[in-house]
């Protein structure tokens, strides 16, 4: 890793923003290795993210299933009616199944739909 970060180096003109910039590089490299290292000395996997991107997917399947106008897929799907807020949109509970499952939120319905 070290001969990828400082390839080039001889040339650089360092300025404190640089020095701090590498600085941080290398701490946030050794924390990596130390957390790795931590986590295969003690035999655990790191599972949490895992489990709630699970339950969340379980949940938008169980909510888009339900037959009918129903307000929870609504909200869940995002098709209640009114005007957006100023700006970059904020991320939606939604986007996250979009980006999970890598389907427009109409084709994860009907696929949901026929289960």
């Amino acid at each position: 890793m070290w001969p990828v970060a400082a390839y080039g180096c001889e040339s650089w003109t360092l300025r404190k923003n640089e020095e701090t910039r590498l600085e941080a590089f290398e701490m946030k490299v050794l924390r990596k290795i130390l957390r790795d290292c931590v986590l295969n000395k003690a035999g655990v996997k790191t599972e949490l993210l895992v489990t709630v991107k699970a339950k969340k997917l379980a949940y938008y399947g169980h909510a888009t299933r339900k037959q009918g106008k129903c307000l929870e897929k609504e909200i869940i799907q995002g098709t209640m009616s009114g005007a957006c807020r100023q700006g970059r949109p904020r991320t939606a509970w939604i986007d996250n199944i979009k980006t999970w499952t890598g389907l427009p939120v109409e084709k994860s319905v009907s696929q949901n739909d026929r289960g």
